[in-house]
């Protein structure tokens, strides 16, 4: 089952670091936002293992 969350994120320097809005604990950071989503969606499987 897929759901659906909010991805809250910011710039940081150089870096674009987020976190899910409605999973706390899943954090990531990417060097570009397409980046931080798969970085995001990886950090959400491994804490949902």
């Amino acid at each position: 089952m897929k759901h659906a969350y909010t991805l809250e994120y910011w710039q940081d320097d150089d870096w674009f670091v987020g976190k899910l809005k409605e999973v706390p604990g899943v954090f990531s950071q990417g060097e570009t936002l397409q980046e931080l989503e798969e970085n995001i969606d990886d950090a959400y499987k491994l804490l949902m293992e």
